[in-house]
């Protein structure tokens, strides 16, 4: 049976309705992963969750270990990846509360250790990255979104900013013009890793909030919180549905 690992990201530290079979912190030779990893049955499958920035919600996303994460994930015979995160909407059709599946990825990141094979012990390797995506696992999300009836998007690119900051409007109608649909700050290298082990991987991007300049006023704190509330809701309502 494929073994299935849900990653949560910001609003989505826990999984309610999760069953505890175990719980485990892990080593790898990248050093500690972001929490421990959860080991337990929802929807009655079994299915292993990670909290990406930690639990209580602690690490910048520029701070996450990204090759423990993915290392760890791979030692405990994960084949499947979903990548759950808040996103900005860019696009016109991005609205907040709006649930992406996205298909492809700019990577604006830097400065993170984005490979495996980065020392003088590994040879060079290059992994076809032209769907950094899974086609497989993005085609049973949408499905499990129709059978479900919940409203997604399934064609975006995301841009993946260095965060922890939000951008700036020059920045985004830079990613706009870029072909950018939504943004965030956590697809890579954690894709890029999935791939590099023969994972498949997938995100659900929730929409938090419109993109820095997509409308009036700033962006505040209550109003993301307000938007994952509703997102975060019908990404759990996903899963069950996927996990069907």
């Amino acid at each position: 049976m494929t073994k299935l690992a849900i990653i949560g990201g910001t609003g989505l530290t826990q999984l309610e309705g999760l069953t505890l079979l175990k719980s485990e912190r892990l080593e790898t030779p990248y050093g500690i992963p972001s929490a421990e990893f959860i080991t337990g049955e929802f929807n009655e499958k079994p299915v292993v969750f990670l909290a990406r920035h930690g639990n209580p919600h602690t690490i910048a996303p520029h701070k996450i270990n990204y090759r423990a994460n993915i290392w760890a994930l791979k030692q405990l015979g994960i084949d499947d990846i979903i990548a759950v995160a808040a996103v900005g909407g860019i696009s016109a059709q991005m609205v907040p509360a709006h649930i992406v599946i996205p298909d492809q990825i700019i990577d604006y990141s830097y400065g993170r250790e984005h490979t495996f094979f980065s020392d003088t012990n590994h040879p060079v390797t290059h992994i076809d990255f032209t769907h950094p995506y899974s086609p497989a696992l993005r085609a049973a999300l949408i499905a499990a979104a129709g059978q479900g009836q919940i409203n997604i998007s399934t064609d975006a690119t995301y841009g993946c900013t260095q965060g922890p900051r939000l951008e700036t409007i020059a920045e985004i109608k830079r990613m706009e013009r870029d072909g950018c649909d939504i943004v965030g700050m956590t697809a890579m290298p954690e894709a890029a890793l999935a791939k590099e082990l023969g994972m498949s991987y997938a995100s659900i991007s929730v929409i938090a909030n419109w993109a820095a300049g997509k409308s009036e006023g700033e962006i505040t704190m209550a109003e993301i919180e307000q938007n994952l509330n509703v997102g975060m809701a019908n990404t759990a309502r996903l899963l069950k549905a996927f996990m069907d």
